[in-house]
């Protein structure tokens, strides 16, 4: 009986410190992008490792991360497409973008052989207009001699959701096509003419692998992990370009402006990939609200600090590319100028 009550009062105590040491792990929640997920994924869990600090996000799509914060659900956002200034107007409080990587907008597609396809500006609006109806069109055999098309027909597969992904290829295309942009339009959400939704970065990748003669428009890591084709697009310098780690890298040689709010696409650098964009997270810039504690705006703010910096290593083993020093530049004032009860968070 002894024994047991030792055993018991052990086992008590190692329950006791278990309980406590998930009790005093700090927690943050945040909602968003699903184009940046595997790299935060990544990211929040190196930090968790190093900080105790548990980040549990969800890729729910820009829009919907966007919506979260504005109402005050998670502690930060995540969008690939910045907040245009009328949603900015309508938030309940002013809020900070804080970039975090670059990555590359891929077109991908489901043919026999899996062939890399040249794709001009005008055969990729034309497809995604639902003008060209098959793979083995004239317009895309000129682009491709030697390459056997199939007489499949073309499946488009599409986000179903407000999509920063979505904003960052529509935005392009609207950039190149005076015609996408009178019918179409860019933005997290638009009246495709054509074409299937899937939610999701995962959900368009898994949608076109399923699919024989479909195309459709992932983040560069999700064609990767599911071994799928890419196309080489054409840029505004004519050129071919694959999207890699450097051409997603040359397309951020611009300036940047001081709120990091900017569109990336139909990049002038002459070997740059012409569909890429930045990733934001989102929050608010006065972080003393809803009963908000002092030790969670710091714990928030030391995270993004440290996914600028040092989680930065992180980027490039999972085909992002790291925000260029302008941007580190820009991000260090942002946040810096972050505050609890008026003042700066981080000095």
């Amino acid at each position: 009986m002894k024994r047991f009550l030792t055993l018991l009062a052990a086992a008590v105590l190692v329950i006791g410190i278990a309980a406590a040491g998930i009790a005093g792990e700090t927690k943050i929640l945040g909602a968003g992008a699903t184009f940046p997920q595997p790299l935060y994924s990544k990211m929040f869990d190196v930090y968790n490792k190093q900080f105790k600090v548990r980040v549990n996000y969800q890729g729910v799509g820009s829009g919907a991360g966007i919506e979260q914060l504005t109402k005050k659900t998670v502690d930060f956002g995540a969008t690939d497409a910045p907040m245009k200034d009328k949603d900015l107007a309508k938030a309940p409080a002013p809020i900070a973008h804080v970039p975090i990587c670059l990555g590359a907008v891929v077109v991908t597609y489901n043919l026999p052989g899996d062939p890399q396809l040249k794709l001009s500006r005008t055969v990729l609006t034309d497809v995604f207009l639902g003008k060209i109806t098959k793979w083995n069109d004239k317009a895309i055999a000129a682009l491709n001699p030697g390459v056997a098309l199939p007489s499949l027909p073309i499946t488009i597969v599409h986000r179903s959701d407000g999509s920063g992904t979505t904003s960052i290829f529509t935005d392009y295309l609207a950039k190149i096509s005076p015609e996408w942009k009178e019918k179409v339009g860019a933005g997290k959400e638009v009246n495709w003419p054509v074409g299937l939704g899937a939610k999701g970065n995962p959900g368009v990748a898994g949608q076109v692998k399923n699919v024989p003669g479909s195309i459709g428009y992932v983040e560069l890591i999700y064609a990767l992990e599911n071994d799928m084709p890419t196309a080489m697009l054409e840029n505004k310098s004519g050129k071919y370009i694959t999207a890699t780690l450097e051409t997603t890298k040359l397309s951020a040689d611009v300036a940047i402006p001081d709120d990091t709010r900017m569109s990336l696409t139909d990049t002038d650098a002459k070997e740059g990939y012409p569909i890429t964009g930045l990733t934001w997270l989102i929050l608010y810039k006065e972080q003393n609200y809803d009963g908000r504690t002092k030790d969670e705006a710091k714990a928030l703010v030391d995270l993004m600090w440290w996914m600028t910096h040092e989680g930065q290593a992180q980027c490039e083993p999972l085909h992002y590319a790291p925000i260029p020093k302008a941007a580190v530049e820009k991000t260090e004032k942002i946040l810096k100028s972050i505050t609890y009860g008026g003042k700066p968070i981080r000095k």
